[in-house]
């Protein structure tokens, strides 16, 4: 059994490559990163980058802020000879090579999963809007919504690889759900969790349990158009595989395993509280106030 030190230590691995510049931007070496992600050759992770680049020009945002070349990069026989040339990473250009690179490498599927949640709530910690996600219910809450609107671009993935009948996508969702919770469907999750059958079982999910689904949507949605998948029984296998290699990461740090995970109180009854809470206290500081 693993220690809660153990636990740690694995996930904040990446967190102990962090480097900050002389104007305390932080910023990750690509070489110690291709290292730590078991690559061979460095030629190799470059090819890898290259694919993060083309994926942060489709997203819209500038590479030199995030893939910052040092020095020089000349070809050697088969690989690359560097002069002093790594390349600074943005923590957004590092969460771009690790979801572009070879999941098949175990520390890379790792990194995958870590990067997907972490870089996701630091970009956000930088939005006004959502400066005060430190409260555990906002942050379930942004989790809700992203998980929403994720949902509905694997729809449109979905449909594109064939899927149009209403029962065909619950069985698709439910090859996801059956890789990420162990065997499990919808509606075996909803069972074991005592939940009515009109009830989302995604309204009763945690933060953790939310995040962890949140990458298995995402990761089947960006499987499907890069593999562009046109064919049901493909598509439903991708999903299956995605679903279980994020289970496998949870393993592999020692996480909670999802149908493990607390079910907690409807998201749409907490938030309803919530602004009853906020309500009844501006109600009590007027009353104070005069």
């Amino acid at each position: 059994m693993k220690t809660k030190k153990s636990q740690e230590n694995n996930i904040s691995v990446f967190e102990k490559l962090r480097k900050k510049d002389k104007t305390g931007n932080e910023y990750w070496s690509a070489m110690e990163l291709a290292k730590l992600l078991d690559y061979s050759k460095y030629s190799l992770f470059l090819k890898v980058i290259d694919k993060a680049k083309a994926v942060c020009i489709n997203a819209g945002q500038e590479t030199g802020l995030h893939f910052k070349d040092v020095g020089t990069i000349k070809s050697v026989g088969d690989d690359l000879q560097i002069n002093n040339g790594d390349i600074k990473l943005s923590r957004y250009g590092c969460y771009l090579a690790v979801q572009n690179g070879d999941s098949n490498l175990k520390p890379v599927a790792l990194a995958q999963a870590y990067f997907a949640t972490q870089t996701r709530l630091q970009e956000l910690s930088h939005q006004k809007k959502h400066k005060n996600l430190k409260i555990v219910k906002d942050r379930r809450l942004f989790l809700r919504e992203e998980l929403s609107k994720r949902n509905l671009q694997l729809a449109g993935a979905a449909q594109k690889a064939g899927i149009t009948k209403p029962a065909d996508y619950a069985f698709f969702q439910n090859h996801g759900y059956r890789g990420l919770y162990g065997g499990l469907d919808a509606k075996a999750i909803r069972e074991i969790r005592h939940l009515d059958p009109n009830e989302n079982i995604l309204d009763h999910m945690d933060s953790d349990e939310l995040a962890a689904n949140l990458f298995r949507v995402t990761q089947t949605t960006e499987k499907l158009k890069n593999d562009n998948v046109h064919d049901i029984v493909d598509a439903n296998s991708i999903h299956f595989a995605v679903g279980l290699k994020v289970r496998k990461a949870l393993e592999d740090t020692g996480n909670i395993l999802p149908e493990n995970m607390p079910v907690v109180e409807d998201i749409s009854l907490a938030e309803k509280k919530d602004k009853e809470l906020k309500t009844r206290k501006k109600a009590k500081e007027k009353l104070f106030n005069r």
